[in-house]
């Protein structure tokens, strides 16, 4: 069969040949952002600092001090991670809290994974969202990239609240979106019921140091 033209005219070798070239391209264009794994962070500088936000699950509670996973993830990547975390904060806190610390801290990247006290107090909706949400654009607006750390929903088969999936696609965030859930799903990895032991922030450290650098923020 001829390649025609639209007024039926036959299309010479050349331009049928540069045509399959371009139709390829644009194949190949499409299959790489498809596989493109999500959005990505800048590299980070070897004087870079990380700040760590958030509530108990940050501060560390239910391991010793050292075994939180800020520093573990300090140890793994040999940068200044800054451990902010408050046990027992609400997200409205620690959305009034952050501007502050993000004025002294300065940090090139913000680990935020907050909301835990929210979901136990059965406030895990729009509050919660726009909370994350502020925190986010707040972060941002200091010159520091975001990753958001998904907290899990209690009961029967914990799994990551949908906010956090829902929120990272809003705003085109890097989000850990399982960890949390793998690690308060098995006993052998937590202290409690909603606090990780010191192999399960062990753990989130080891996750998180992989997606910064499958995300482009470490060699």
């Amino acid at each position: 069969m001829r390649s025609m033209t639209e007024n039926g005219a036959e299309l010479p070798p050349l331009r049928r040949h540069r045509l399959r070239v371009l139709l390829f391209l644009c194949l190949l264009l499409a299959l790489l952002a498809a596989c493109g794994g999500g959005p990505q962070l800048s590299p980070l500088p070897p004087d870079a600092s990380i700040l760590a936000f958030g509530n108990s699950l940050t501060a560390g509670k239910g391991a010793k001090p050292g075994e939180d996973y800020p520093s573990r993830l300090a140890a793994l990547t040999g940068l200044r991670v800054i451990n902010a975390g408050i046990s027992g904060e609400l997200s409205a806190a620690g959305r009034a809290r952050l501007p502050a610390v993000l004025a002294e801290r300065g940090p090139d990247l913000v680990l935020l994974c907050h909301g835990g006290n929210d979901i136990l107090r059965g406030r895990g909706g729009e509050r919660l969202r726009s909370s994350l949400r502020e925190m986010v654009e707040t972060s941002r607006g200091a010159g520091a990239e975001v990753v958001l750390l998904a907290v899990p929903t209690l009961g029967l088969g914990p799994r990551p609240h949908s906010v956090y999936a829902e929120l990272a696609k809003e705003l085109d965030l890097v989000i850990e979106n399982h960890v949390l859930t793998k690690v308060l799903s098995d006993p052998e990895l937590k202290a409690d019921a909603v606090h990780p032991n010191a192999a399960g922030y062990a753990l989130i450290a080891e996750r998180l140091g992989a997606l910064l650098r499958d995300r482009g923020a470490l060699e």
